[in-house]
């Protein structure tokens, strides 16, 4: 019923700049959370930063001062500025959304988790 698309993403030499973007759409009625996790090989999924309906933004302290999330709540859309990229900051990237959304044939509002398919970060020089 939702669907999550990004975009961004590549290869960046250290210190570097990356703008990542995931657009949601679909049934949507209304987003309570919606963010970005990222997932290193051999490493857990880890919140990178999520924005809440009342604009409430959360970062992981490994990214404060240096990434910078942004909402275009007219679009469903929101956007990840990454600055002075680390070779650490190298992940698969996976947007994410909590929405209520309605169902099928517009009978009752829902609410469930929505991943997007991830796009690939890579810091190296």
């Amino acid at each position: 019923q939702v669907q999550l698309v990004e975009s961004g993403g590549g290869l960046v030499q250290p210190g570097g700049s990356l703008r990542l973007s995931c657009a949601a759409s679909g049934s949507i009625f209304s987003i309570h959370v919606m963010g970005w996790y990222r997932q290193a090989p051999g490493k857990q999924r880890e919140l990178v930063a999520t924005i809440s309906s009342g604009g409430s933004i959360n970062y992981a302290d490994s990214v404060k001062g240096r990434f910078t999330l942004s909402a275009d709540n007219a679009k469903n859309t929101v956007y990840l500025q990454m600055n002075d990229l680390k070779p650490e900051d190298t992940a698969v990237y996976y947007c994410h959304a909590d929405p209520t959304y309605w169902s099928k044939n517009y009978t009752a509002l829902e609410r469930d988790n929505y991943w997007g398919q991830g796009t690939q970060v890579t810091v190296s020089s």
